[in-house]
């Protein structure tokens, strides 16, 4: 099995270490044409207007949008569940509009307000360490859309299909059940 991650800006090689963790060849995207050697697919942490951006520019919201319509699994972390996002706050434009949620940019406050905490998450036995930088929010999820955890009351993983979004970046730790759980996802879409 291999699993891409999106190689143009954000925390790339991170995900690839928790990949491999997992025991699947992670590879680094950086052009339209590997996708089509992918089994799934992440769109990192980072900055999401630049990442948005750059897809734009390279070809990808069309390549990504295809891959997720032929039945692979897409991962968006932090920026990559902007990315995801049908509707963003305060935005007129969203990026892929795949996924049926309204999401908050920067909702968790500044660097200085990023904390870590342990996170319950449906589908994963024990608490898993999150990591929250300058973290988006999801606001509002359509009803096709599963709500994996919450903090605070507020919801930062979701799932809709063959589409899996957090708020944070479980790249950041040891702790690889988020990615286990996204390569599970992808088995069952082989399947």
């Amino acid at each position: 099995m291999k699993v891409g991650v999106l190689a143009l800006q954000g925390a790339v090689a991170e995900h690839m270490r928790s990949l491999e963790a997992v025991g699947v060849e992670a590879v680094a995207v950086k052009r339209v044409e590997q996708l089509d050697e992918l089994d799934g697919l992440i769109i990192p942490g980072g900055e999401s207007t630049t990442i948005g951006k750059l897809m734009r520019k390279y070809g990808f919201m069309e390549a990504v949008t295809s891959f997720h319509q032929s039945g692979k699994p897409l991962f968006g972390t932090c920026a990559g569940l902007i990315v995801l996002a049908d509707r963003i706050e305060g935005q007129e434009d969203a990026h892929l509009q795949l996924m049926d949620m309204t999401v908050a940019r920067n909702a968790f406050g500044r660097q200085r307000e990023s904390f870590e905490t342990k996170l319950p998450v449906k589908g994963i036995d024990e608490p898993i360490t999150a990591v929250f930088i300058r973290a988006p929010l999801i606001k509002s999820v359509g009803s096709e859309v599963e709500v994996l955890s919450e903090y605070n009351g507020e919801i930062v993983t979701a799932r809709q299909g063959t589409l899996l979004a957090c708020s944070f970046h479980p790249e950041l730790t040891d702790d690889v059940r988020l990615h286990a759980y996204f390569v599970d996802m992808i088995k069952q879409a082989r399947a």
